[in-house]
């Protein structure tokens, strides 16, 4: 069906296109946020990985994976190769006039949806950090991205799909994005196994500030990621935005305060972390809740969240920077909370949920795709992991890791330090300090 150009809305085809930059903002952004939770010797390994993702996602996407993920003639599935190489753009997306407002061209969709198959890929990367082979990484972002991401997004995103039919709910890719990825990081986790020295050596992160700095740009970026999801510049935008912030606010005071009270101190790395949970589990229900859903939304995920990260250490899995932990655990919560909180006052397409007199049915649907997903995504994610670990090795070589990623697999080093007189020092040693920390304070994800 042609593409209907006269109808495009201009404002809302500027507001999606700046929100596609503002979610590839976020990549960058959690790059800084895993190089400062890792040890400085492995800190550009971790950077090179995320900005890796965006190079590799980016190629995929405008190849196959949007077509797979949107293209097809009805299959509940996957799509299929309409789209590849991005032909076709003059036609309509399939399913796109009747659930959306016809106003953005198809190539403005492409490119915002582009920026969510990146940022998944790169967060599995905090689970495994510190002892994945780069050469490992690249293959495996390559398959992943075709295999479990486009598939994924093709039954909740696709109006053709089958969750999206089921009349499951996810505004801007709480299954998607975040279980997705985080069921994929507890596969890679289980699959490459514990870093050496783990978990006896408590490693803390090396720079704060650059945790603090990531999270900043997280956050900000995830206006364009949920409010963007409205698809024009309308009060479902405003409700979006405004959800977003509102749940990262509560998500932060959650979470310091269940390290207040178990710790007794609230850290800066807390804080970060707890604003990252807040939006991961807005994600889902920002179209959806009304400001005061949102707060509940983000206290329960802030405070459960915090609590999810001793999980590793009781059931004995090395997931480096806690991604199961905030968005398998964050995702998870979200996409329930759709179920409970939804409201048709916020979104006339969406639906009521439990605690607004819609009875249990969403709550069900939304139960069933959290489930589908989380075991699709860790089964193959596995399989890819154990099939590229029979051509290249996935973990980089004990002495590799002694030395870090750093040095041993880029050859460079992410601080010289030089004193008085001139003598330089490599930045691939640890700073003073860096390698023990209580068990709570061990790096957590975004």
């Amino acid at each position: 069906m042609p593409f209907d150009f006269e109808s495009v809305d201009s404002g809302a085809t500027a507001w999606v296109l700046a929100s596609a930059a503002l979610v590839l903002l976020m990549t960058p952004g959690l790059a800084f946020f895993y190089g400062g939770l890792v040890r400085s010797k492995n800190v550009l390994g971790m950077l090179m990985q995320n900005f890796a993702a965006i190079a590799l996602v980016g190629l995929i996407w405008v190849l196959v994976g949007f077509s797979l993920a949107f293209g097809g003639d009805g299959n509940r599935f996957i799509g299929n190769f309409d789209f590849a190489g991005l032909q076709n753009m003059g036609r309509t997306i399939p399913g796109y006039v009747d659930n959306f407002a016809q106003i953005i061209p198809p190539t403005v969709f492409v490119a915002f949806q582009m920026m969510f198959a990146i940022i998944t890929v790169a967060l599995i990367t905090g689970a495994v950090a510190e002892r994945w082979k780069f050469g490992a990484f690249v293959p495996f972002a390559v398959l992943w991205a075709v295999l479990v991401y486009s598939p994924v997004a093709h039954w909740v995103f696709s109006p053709t799909g089958w969750a999206f039919q089921r009349g499951a709910l996810d505004f801007a890719g709480g299954t998607v994005v975040h279980i997705n990825a985080g069921a994929a990081a507890l596969a890679l986790a289980l699959l490459l196994g514990k870093r050496r020295g783990w978990p006896k050596e408590r490693i803390r992160p090396h720079n704060v500030p650059f945790v603090m700095l990531g999270a900043g740009l997280l956050w900000f970026g995830w206006f364009g990621f949920n409010a963007g999801s409205a698809l024009g510049a309308n009060q479902l935008a405003g409700f979006a935005f405004l959800n977003t912030n509102t749940a990262t606010c509560a998500a932060l005071i959650a979470w310091i305060g269940v390290e207040r009270l178990r710790d007794g101190k609230a850290t800066a790395v807390g804080a970060a972390s707890g604003a990252v949970a807040g939006l991961v589990a807005i994600t889902p229900c920002a179209g959806f809740v009304s400001p005061l859903g949102s707060i509940a939304v983000g206290l329960l995920a802030g405070g459960a969240c915090a609590l999810a990260v001793s999980l590793k250490n009781r059931l004995h899995f090395d997931d480096s920077l806690d991604v199961v932990a905030v968005h398998l655990v964050g995702g998870i919560i979200g996409s329930l909370c759709v179920g409970l909180f939804s409201t048709v006052d916020v979104n006339a397409l969406g639906a009521d949920g439990l605690f607004y007199g819609g009875g249990a049915s969403l709550l069900g649907k939304q139960a069933l795709v959290v489930l589908v997903v989380t075991i699709y995504s860790f089964v193959v994610t596995a399989i890819i992991g154990f099939l590229v670990n029979l051509v290249i090795r996935n973990r980089v070589p004990d002495e590799v890791e002694d030395e870090g990623l750093d040095t041993a697999v880029h050859g460079e080093s992410a601080y010289e330090f030089t004193s008085l007189y001139g003598s330089g020092g490599s930045g691939s040693q640890p700073l003073a300090g860096s390698e023990r920390a209580p068990a709570h304070r061990e790096g957590v994800s975004a």
